[in-house]
């Protein structure tokens, strides 16, 4: 019997300097969950700050079949995400899978 697959978890803190309002904000965020989706198939939700212009943090979920693709999608979306004009302050990645053990 094989794997069950891989679920890579990556949270992203971002830093909006040049904002100046929430429309804006999300105007910005819904471009770059569009582009985390497109490039990455991944499912991306704002999960903190909600009510700040200039600051958000994302989740983003990908699932593979194997452990080091997984890992490389989030490797590649951190790379895409550092790479944008609003600063990316903090991110962490995490691969599992639903078979592991609480």
């Amino acid at each position: 019997m094989g794997t069950a697959g891989y679920v890579g978890i990556l949270s992203a803190e971002l830093h909006f300097p040049e904002n100046g309002s929430l429309k804006g904000k999300r105007k910005e965020l819904l471009s770059v969950k569009a582009q985390l989706h497109r490039r990455f198939g991944a499912s991306v939700a704002e999960v903190d700050y909600h009510d700040l212009w200039q600051r958000s943090r994302l989740t983003m979920a990908v699932v593979r079949r194997e452990h080091s693709a997984a890992r490389q999608a989030l490797a590649d979306a951190e790379r895409y995400l550092s790479a944008q004009e609003f600063e990316l302050l903090a991110c962490t990645a995490t691969v599992m899978s639903p078979e592991d053990e609480p």
